[in-house]
């Protein structure tokens, strides 16, 4: 009887399993050995070389960049939606893309919470405002979740009614059959003590000590320019915007104006919205969903704050995202 080298014996189980097609416990059989030995054979195959594997790139989509994204912020996960590549320069092609990203993003997004949903039906689902989540709604009809809560995670009286927090915690509702809750107060009081008496309020305080304890936060963040929907929509004037810059803020959501390091600035603003607290969303699974070229230093600095879980972003964000990374 010859006795088998362990080079010969790791060929052998190698072949067997990835030429021949057998599985451990079949190849462990046909060689007489056990199905840790056979385990520990395919191992040390793949780590002197005898094995290789390739991987055909074509459909890996964009998963090296949301894994680096991933490590470096220490999310729980990053999606990025496939890249739309380079477009010819102008504004019309910019706003053209800008467009397809806020469809590509609340598109992952609606895939996500549908996700959520079938694993906990029952779910508390927090929602911010905006463009992305509009079209995140608009993707959930047809999604069967009668048991599931959505509550706006901020002052739910804003100015556009196509993007408001109430717009998106109702039509998300309506699509899964679920209940919405939102908070009956402006997103940001005349003054901190006009804030005071809302929140006091047991109509307020109600819902929104339910939007401090949600399974999932999904927001989104806005950029600090006289383009940013707070702008446009007249919600913050043209002064308290520059006064926000020189106190240091580059980003905002659900009422909280931040820093390049993701942390809240001493602004009067920051006490005079209505919404959830930051610790608030540092203790839940929160997840930014970011689209367009100009939110990635908002998305980067939100990141950096260690509040959020996860991301979902487009892949041409994504991309430009880690190049600014590489080239800090």
């Amino acid at each position: 009887m010859t006795i088998m080298s362990e080079n010969q014996l790791m060929t052998r189980a190698a072949w067997l399993y990835y030429v021949g097609g057998l599985n451990q416990e079949a190849t462990s059989q046909r060689m007489g050995l056990t199905r840790a030995r056979v385990n520990k054979l395919l191992q040390q195959a793949r780590e002197s070389g005898l094995v290789s594997i390739t991987i055909n790139d074509r459909d890996i989509g964009l998963l090296p960049v949301e894994e680096t994204l991933r490590r470096e912020f220490g999310l729980e996960f990053c999606l990025a939606t496939p890249a739309f590549g380079p477009v010819e320069n102008g504004a019309e092609a910019n706003g053209v893309l800008s467009e397809m990203a806020f469809k590509a993003v609340g598109t992952a997004g609606a895939r996500f919470l549908r996700d959520q949903l079938a694993s906990k039906p029952d779910a508390l689902i927090g929602t911010g405002w905006g463009r992305t989540l509009a079209h995140l709604s608009r993707q959930m009809s047809g999604s069967n979740s009668p048991k599931a809560r959505f509550i706006s995670l901020m002052g739910s009286l804003t100015a556009n009614s196509a993007f408001n927090p109430f717009e998106v915690v109702q039509a998300l509702a309506q699509a899964t059959g679920g209940e919405g809750y939102f908070l009956p107060v402006p997103f940001i009081a005349d003054t901190p003590e006009d804030r005071s008496v809302l929140l006091a309020q047991r109509a307020v305080a109600r819902p929104l000590e339910l939007a401090r304890y949600t399974d999932i936060a999904l927001i989104s963040v806005g950029e600090l320019t006289e383009g940013s929907l707070l702008r446009r929509q007249g919600m913050i004037t043209e002064t308290e915007l520059d006064e926000l810059r020189l106190a240091g803020a580059v980003g905002d959501t659900n009422g909280v104006f931040f820093n390049a390091d993701g942390q809240p600035v001493d602004h009067i603003l920051n006490r005079r919205t209505i919404g959830v607290d930051w610790p608030d969303l540092a203790r839940t699974k929160t997840v930014v969903l970011s689209a367009g070229f100009s939110k990635i230093g908002a998305t980067r600095a939100i990141l950096r704050s260690g509040a959020v879980k996860g991301l979902i972003i487009d892949g041409d964000s994504a991309i430009a995202l880690l190049d600014q990374l590489r080239h800090a």
